[in-house]
């Protein structure tokens, strides 16, 4: 006895083939994996039981499954015996409780009458019949009609949409070369499905799904039995692979015993049916896409278009044509600059075309055109609104469309399958620029009246306030404020910049045109402002100003009483200038109306007037005069007699009495 690891009694089986010379050795049979078997402990020659026209052979274990035993059955070839055991019966699996099993074996006689040799095993007490089976042979065919799914055409409805439907005609050529007396009518069990192991449905059967409830099907030894099965294809985007119809089968004995499948019989059978694309006998389209783009603004760098409040849309016209065969799954890829937002998409055609988007990023669409199939001449128009984004100020908008399909074509058309339209736009942003002063008249009194020194001094407050919708940046105040006149004399002079969201620095003064004004001349000029004096400039850069905010910038500045006490003038008005611009190269316009504005200080000098003496003691004497005249006349009209009161006047005249 071969004994393995551990001295276990594991068994072995040497084989050797009769031939010259007399015995050449083939190989080993042993169990897998090794375990204390007695593998070979009996051994018996079987007639062909798979009908292969070979001898089989049955090996006994009666040691295996811990002293229960098992019988192992090996089919033999041209060349010896089959390494590998065909069938394993295990006496754990039968409804006695056998010990021992396999320590003998027979298998030359027909113990139950049926024409079929019988092995008889043999146990501890016991001898267990075992019954071959009857082998078949099972052909099976699967014909689809139509043989291929049409896109175009659908030829019913399915779930309430319209869909291609088949038939599958499932067949089974029964053969069988076992002879003798049994029953040559069996059952066989199968179930059919639509695109197994594939995400999305793409077909399903008739009043069920993608897979088919088990059938049994009646069968005969010798006959063909076919069953249809009926299917559909509803609307899909995948026509490249084939829509894969799959059936699996096996012989029902569950009623009674039946026949058993020979080892060469399949037990599945699979059937493509490919998409039919009306593209030639080839079956391959070759499309060629054509795509045309215009936009109705016009703007080049050195004649931007100005966007402004009335208009902020901008429309694009689009047209997509099929010059060649069926373009399938066509598709419009869309992409624009972040400065715009896309409003409708609208396709324009007599005919109503399926256009489905999506939208993968914030400015970008992927649009499906005609699905299934864009047919050969096909044109379409898309009308694309977009509107001007508030938030994003780029100098140019771009629109760009490239048109694919999954048809093929060729390198020499692809040109054409992507269009552009662009712009250069500069943007008209909504701002009010104020200016507000808190000294609009002064007088300059002469000297002696007030104390000597500077005269007061007064805010002007620059208000930018943004009153559209576009978020701004990169505006710049410019205040020209009068200061100096000839001489290097100060007139007006800035003593504080008070800023809010806003970085000032204060320039050079700067030169006027001509000379300027001399304090003497002052008389013959009405005002002073940056043509005949010398201005203190102060420029601020504003930061990001939102929608409906403001930014402020207060000047403080300083009279200078001394200059305008020695000029020689009645009235004379201070005129500031404030300027309110943009960056070189910024993508905002600003019009007149929002770029200027002004501040006017009115200054009045006061002279003192000389009264002569003469007129002072005639002023004084005529007024004695006009008081005596009307004290005389008080007088006489006895404004100044004393009146008695009634107790007196009776006093009087009893004293009379």
């Amino acid at each position: 006895m071969f004994l393995g690891p551990q001295n276990k009694e594991t068994g072995r089986v040497y084989v050797y083939l009769v031939g010259q010379p007399l015995l050449t050795f083939q190989g080993t049979l042993q169990p897998e994996p090794a375990q204390d078997a007695r593998f070979g402990f009996a051994m018996g020659a079987l007639p062909d039981l798979n009908q292969d026209g070979f001898a089989d052979v049955a090996v006994g274990a009666p040691l295996e499954d811990g002293h229960r035993g098992a019988l192992y059955l090996y089919h033999g070839t041209q060349n010896g015996v089959r390494p590998r055991p065909a069938q394993r019966i295990a006496a754990v699996s039968m409804p006695q409780a056998l010990s021992y099993f396999g320590r003998s074996v027979d298998g030359r006689l027909d113990l139950d009458g049926d024409d079929l040799v019988d092995v008889a095993v043999g146990a501890q007490g016991a001898a267990v019949l075992l019954s071959s089976q009857p082998i078949v042979h099972l052909a099976p065919s699967l014909d689809v009609s139509p043989p291929a799914i049409s896109v175009v055409q659908r030829d019913c409805r399915r779930r309430g949409q319209e869909a291609a439907c088949l038939s599958a005609a499932l067949c089974f050529q029964v053969t069988s070369r076992t002879r003798g007396r049994w029953d040559r009518r069996f059952h066989l069990r199968f179930t059919a499905s639509l695109d197994e192991w594939t995400a999305g449905a793409r077909a399903a059967f008739d009043g069920s799904g993608q897979r088919l409830s088990p059938r049994r099907l009646r069968l005969t030894v010798g006959n063909v039995t076919c069953e249809q099965l009926h299917f559909h294809v509803l609307d899909t985007s995948d026509y490249l692979r084939p829509v894969a119809l799959t059936v699996t089968f096996a012989l029902d004995n569950t009623t009674k015993p039946g026949p058993v499948l020979d080892e060469g019989s399949p037990t599945s059978i699979r059937k493509l049916v490919p998409f039919s694309k009306d593209c030639g006998p080839d079956n391959e389209c070759i499309t060629d896409l054509v795509l045309l783009a215009n936009m109705d603004i016009r703007g080049s760098r050195e004649d931007p278009f100005l966007v402004r409040g009335g208009r902020r849309k901008v429309l694009v016209s689009a047209t997509l044509e099929n010059r060649m065969e069926n373009a399938y799954n066509t598709s419009l890829r869309l992409s624009f600059s972040r400065n715009l937002h896309l409003a409708s998409f609208t396709p324009q055609r007599d005919r109503p075309v399926k256009v489905e988007c999506a939208a993968p990023a914030p400015h970008a669409r992927l649009c499906g055109v005609g699905h299934p199939v864009f047919p050969t001449g096909a044109k379409m128009t898309f009308l694309l609104e977009f509107e001007f984004s508030c938030s994003s100020l780029l100098s140019q908008v771009l629109v760009r469309l490239t048109a694919t399909s999954s048809s093929r074509e060729g390198s020499g058309t692809l040109r054409d399958n992507t269009a552009e339209a662009s712009a250069y736009v500069q943007y008209e942003p909504h701002l009010l620029f104020s200016s507000e002063s808190t000294l609009h008249r002064y007088e300059v009194h002469p000297y002696g009246t007030l104390p000597v020194g500077p005269g007061p001094e007064f805010k002007t407050t620059l208000r930018v306030q943004n009153l559209g919708c576009y978020v701004v940046s990169g505006l710049i105040i410019s205040a020209f404020l009068p200061a100096v006149a000839h001489g290097g004399n100060y007139f007006l002079s800035l003593s504080q910049v008070i800023t809010n969201n806003a970085s000032c620095i204060v320039q050079n003064l700067t030169e006027p045109p001509g000379p300027p004004v001399h304090p003497e001349d002052l008389q013959h000029s009405s005002r002073l402002n940056g043509s005949n004096t010398r201005c203190q400039v102060v420029r601020c850069h504003l930061g990001w100003l939102a929608k409906g905010a403001e930014v402020s910038v207060g000047l403080l500045r300083l009279v200078h009483n001394e200059f305008f006490r020695k000029a020689k003038f009645k009235s004379v008005t201070v005129v500031s200038t404030f300027e309110l611009g943009a960056e070189e190269g910024s993508v905002l316009q600003l019009t007149e109306a929002s770029r200027w504005s002004e501040s006017l200080l009115e200054v009045i000098q006061t002279r003192p007037i000389l009264i002569s003496l003469w007129i002072l003691i005639g002023s004084v004497l005529g007024g004695l005069l006009l008081l005596a005249l009307l004290v005389f006349c008080l007088w006489k009209l006895g404004f100044f007699a004393r009146k008695k009161i009634p107790e007196e006047e009776k006093r009087e005249e009893k004293l009379e009495q």
